[in-house]
């Protein structure tokens, strides 16, 4: 079975590809899921989350660019694009503890980011979960 871990690193999958101009991956989620295994609760924890993310884009991404230190959104990675989305639906709109979300944000970007994404994940996030 199959972690929260690895649904949010699912998630961050379908965001990337969302992000990249694939505006249908969504009807293709539950395939993706299925082939990397993401099966009933965490599926459904998954799909929520892709759901949530894509739902409030446009608050999200605000909160991110308001947090951006001498960067531009356009310039950002899509995979860090990806996971402070993620991330940032998360602290602003779940029930989680910001800790721990941001806590799984760096563990994705050492997974799939530069050696320098985790750092600004964490900073970023952490900004964001203090204007909570």
């Amino acid at each position: 079975m199959a972690t929260r871990h690895q649904a949010r690193m699912a998630v961050v999958s379908l965001l990337y590809a969302y992000d990249l101009g694939n505006q249908t991956i969504a009807d293709f989620s539950d395939e993706i899921l299925e082939e990397k295994k993401i099966r009933n609760k965490q599926r459904d924890f998954a799909l929520d989350l892709f759901k949530g993310v894509t739902e409030h884009l446009s608050e999200i991404d605000e909160a991110i660019v308001k947090h951006l230190k001498d960067w531009d959104f356009d310039r950002l990675g899509s995979i860090e694009r990806a996971t402070l989305r993620l991330g940032g639906y998360e602290i602003m709109f779940g029930e989680l503890d910001s800790a721990v979300i941001i806590n799984e944000a760096i563990e994705v970007a050492k997974a799939f980011g530069s050696e320098q994404s985790p750092k600004f994940i964490n900073g970023v996030l952490d900004a964001i979960s203090k204007d909570k």
